[in-house]
């Protein structure tokens, strides 16, 4: 191998004399301008059917991504039926099954995001998807044996399937704002990341038809012997496959992003190309054989890394992505894995009966009572945040976001007791609940995804996100682990209002974290980089193929 690159470089110096260095430099200036103007027709495009394409072939990943992470709140009671002791997982399996998917989400998150600045955004765009699939395939087949539970085995592909819905946080967000124009940037990421909504919604309506569906077969049932609700919980987590299975087409199909081919591969003849093409067709050719014309720009590595995050003003960026990511999953996940328990707590809906008709009844309301939350204020705060992302701008909305969470949370903590006293007051605290959840996504649950994705250059922009995106994940395994443990103490569920006033506190702290923060909104990704666009295209590489470049520029 290292006697082809040699007789590589001894062929180009016998054909070609060396290029001179004002040549050079005026060949330099030549392509900086040429990245500049391929830049600015991504920036200042029209909205076109190829960005909606983006948008609905990233979005189908969320959706598939909530629905696996979300479906869990509801299969979790469905497993406890059947393999748990008095019908009921113990605390260690139910933390289990719910933690397992965040602790894989955040390992993904490192590794796609970093191979994602490494081997590119449409290589490993697709694979973390065959993973989901794959990995929820299997749980939804998964049994005992004689050295594993079935728990056990459903553990292990659920942070196995966390892995590939990691790799799709990175990569989505990356390729949305790659691809999008700086006006409509804010709404297409965040039209992306509403598809999360839709997941949890879809998770939701599943379950109830599921449960409907089985009502007569289940009552066949003994109250020992619930052997319907094992197809239920199955039929409920094999669903997920299906909007996964749709969109791994399209994203195959996804263009390599304009900005890693010129920044990262460095090839900027080939990015012009693409950006023709996407801009006005929605297509893009790859010409194997077309001549590689490689210019010397700031590349990835250790000691750049180190350099670039070393300064204050780029680093304060990545510490308040990361950690307004983490303060806001506490609380996101903290609930959204947990809402059959909170609705339990509160006696949402009709107190289940005994026997067969119970086991019905407290599934349905489970159903019923996460379809509400979600198209009562998950939903609705994703599009509160589509429409004034680009107007009103990120860090407003964040900071918003924080303060009304940080109230609402200390309302429903401190006045838990009263707030569920009665039937009545029951239907304040779902009110005020669902509040939360609208706050959540018109605030930062959308901008911590949003952010990250524009703040850092090309060569960092998806592991910084992976970072940001991880340490949210975190806060999801923290708040996990913490309502597992701590929502029993003083008796079943008698610690809730405690965990309520916990995450108000986290919430208080996030509004702090979003000062770090710079506004993206209306500026370009390369001037929210924080490098100095003016000669970042430093030279050319000096093989054989750049003195076309020279002939022409003598012409």
């Amino acid at each position: 191998m290292m006697a082809n690159v040699d007789h590589e470089k001894a062929s180009d110096s016998d054909c070609y004399p060396r290029i001179p260095k004002q040549e050079r430099d005026d060949v330099a200036h030549i392509l900086d301008e040429r990245r500049r103007a391929a830049l600015a027709d991504v920036d200042n495009a029209k909205l076109s059917w190829f960005h909606i394409k983006v948008c609905f072939v990233a979005g189908a990943g969320f959706c598939t991504d909530a629905y696996d992470v979300f479906a869990i709140n509801i299969a979790s009671t469905m497993l406890g039926y059947v393999y748990g002791k008095g019908q009921k997982l113990n605390a260690n399996q139910d933390l289990g099954v719910k933690v397992a998917t965040p602790v894989g989400t955040l390992v993904g998150q490192l590794i796609f995001g970093w191979l994602g600045d490494i081997l590119g955004r449409k290589r490993m765009y697709g694979i973390e998807l065959l993973i989901i699939i794959t990995a929820t395939f299997a749980q939804a087949l998964a049994g005992n044996g004689h050295a594993v539970s079935v728990i056990g085995v459903i553990v292990v592909w659920r942070f196995i399937c966390g892995i590939g819905i990691g790799g799709d946080y990175p990569l989505s967000a990356v390729i949305s704002s790659e691809f999008a124009s700086t006006r409509y940037r804010g709404r297409m990421m965040t039209a992306v990341f509403s598809f999360q909504g839709w997941g949890n919604f879809l998770a939701a309506l599943v379950g109830l038809i599921v449960v409907v569906a089985y009502k007569n077969v289940l009552l066949e049932d003994s109250p020992t012997d619930l052997n319907h609700v094992d197809f239920m919980w199955r039929l409920l987590i094999g669903f997920g496959c299906v909007p996964g299975t749709i969109a791994l087409y399209f994203r195959l199909t996804i263009p390599e992003t304009p900005r890693f081919t010129m920044d990262i591969e460095r090839n900027v003849r080939q990015a012009t190309q693409d950006i023709d093409g996407v801009l006005t067709s929605g297509k893009f050719v790859v010409d194997a054989d077309a001549v590689i014309q490689r210019v010397q720009a700031p590349r990835a590595s250790r000691r750049d890394f180190i350099r670039y995050f070393s300064k204050w003003s780029n680093l304060k960026v990545l510490i308040g992505a990361s950690y307004s990511w983490f303060a806001l999953d506490i609380a996101f996940y903290g609930l959204g894995l947990n809402n059959s328990i909170i609705l339990t707590a509160i006696g949402f809906g009709t107190p289940p009966q005994k026997g067969i008709i119970g086991v019905y009844q407290n599934l349905k309301n489970i159903c019923v009572g996460n379809l509400i939350l979600s198209a009562a204020g998950l939903i609705p705060g994703y599009y509160a945040t589509f429409f004034l992302i680009d107007s009103w701008g990120r860090k407003p909305i964040q900071l918003m976001g924080f303060t009304m969470l940080t109230i609402l949370f200390c309302v429903l903590g401190f006045g838990y007791d009263k707030l569920t006293a009665t039937p009545k007051a029951v239907k304040g605290f779902v009110f005020l609940y669902c509040l939360a959840n609208f706050f959540q996504n018109f605030g930062p649950n959308s901008t911590t995804f949003v952010i990250p994705g524009e703040s850092f250059p090309t060569r960092y922009r998806s592991t910084a996100h992976g970072i940001s995106a991880a340490s949210g994940k975190l806060g999801a395994v923290v708040a996990q682990v913490g309502f597992s443990h701590l929502v029993n103490i003083g008796g079943t569920n008698q610690f809730v209002k405690h965990l309520l006033e916990l995450f108000a506190f986290f919430m208080l702290t996030g509004i702090f974290s979003t000062l770090l923060l710079n506004e993206t909104m209306g500026r370009t990704l390369e001037e929210l980089s924080n490098e100095d666009q003016e000669g970042f295209v430093e030279g050319v590489a000096g093989r054989a193929e750049d003195h076309a470049i020279v002939a022409q520029h003598r012409r």
